[in-house]
């Protein structure tokens, strides 16, 4: 029990941290998003051509080394599509007497490029290791792939808490994509099966003693339990935006107008207006 917390802690924390610095580089100015993602790209390179090495260490060590391969690597398709750099065809809003179906292919069209570039890399993944005995790598990629489909899917469908304001806004049309419902049809499912997936690693951990092998599923454990958590986000309102309040905030050089108290704003505007020559407060 204390390994599978130190191991939900670990993976916790950098799923925390690698959101929140997304966020946070999403709002920054396109040269900070740049240098950014030039660097992720390094980074994600680097694992690529360290996976051989990697995948030959069947250690405790080359678990976590091997899950931090496949997180680099999503990290990188993650940022590649948020910055807008591969997205899809489609890079409009869906139009409002469209349903059903077609909806449904018009959404696939504003991350078709992207999807395409998901599925590569993870062959990619696959092939390189393939004949190896550490597979972390591929097996941490495949499940943020398979529940963030998941996840998807889900907003397609409807669910009740969306955070449609994390989008920055050059992909702020992706919200027409998304519905609005008390429930879905896929939702008890995924769930299920995401948390299945997140208990049969732990089955695993209990019948070995071998370290390679219990740091792996603990490590794979946690992650789809977080997944799951995220899925658990989607419809009923936890307040976790509160968890990154740090790389939410707006700007402090941006002035939002307040709802409701117009007088208070245009009071603010004038206030601030009036400091820049008076040189106070």
């Amino acid at each position: 029990m204390i390994d599978y917390c130190i191991a939900l802690g670990t993976v916790g924390l950098a799923w925390w941290l690698s959101t929140g610095i997304v966020l946070l580089l999403n709002r920054q100015e396109r040269r900070v998003r740049t240098i950014s993602l030039i660097c992720i790209s390094f980074l994600s390179a680097l694992s690529l051509v360290a996976i051989p090495a990697v995948g030959q260490m069947y250690t405790a060590t080359g678990a976590l080394l091997g899950f931090s391969q496949g997180l680099v690597v999503w990290a990188w398709l993650e940022m590649t599509y948020l910055m807008g750099v591969i997205t899809g065809p489609r890079q409009t809003a869906c139009p409002g007497s469209i349903s059903g179906g077609r909806r449904f292919f018009l959404g696939i069209a504003t991350s078709l490029y992207h999807e395409l570039c998901v599925i590569a890399v993870f062959l990619l993944l696959l092939a390189l290791s393939l004949d190896l005995p550490n597979k972390v790598a591929v097996l941490s990629y495949t499940a943020l792939w398979l529940m963030r489909w998941s996840a998807k899917l889900n907003l397609f469908l409807g669910v009740r808490n969306y955070n449609q304001d994390w989008f920055p806004d050059h992909l702020r049309y992706l919200h027409s994509y998304t519905k609005k419902a008390s429930m879905n049809p896929l939702f008890p499912i995924s769930i299920t099966v995401g948390t299945a997936a997140a208990v049969a690693p732990l089955v695993l951990v209990l019948e070995s003693s071998v370290p390679f092998e219990r740091s792996a599923n603990l490590l794979l454990s946690a992650l789809m339990s977080l997944a799951v958590l995220e899925h658990w986000f989607l419809m009923y309102p936890f307040g976790e935006s509160a968890l990154w309040a740090w790389a939410l905030d707006k700007p402090a050089n941006r002035l939002e107008p307040v709802a409701n108290e117009p007088e208070k704003t245009l009071a603010t505007v004038h206030r601030l207006r009036t400091s820049a020559f008076t040189g106070k407060t």
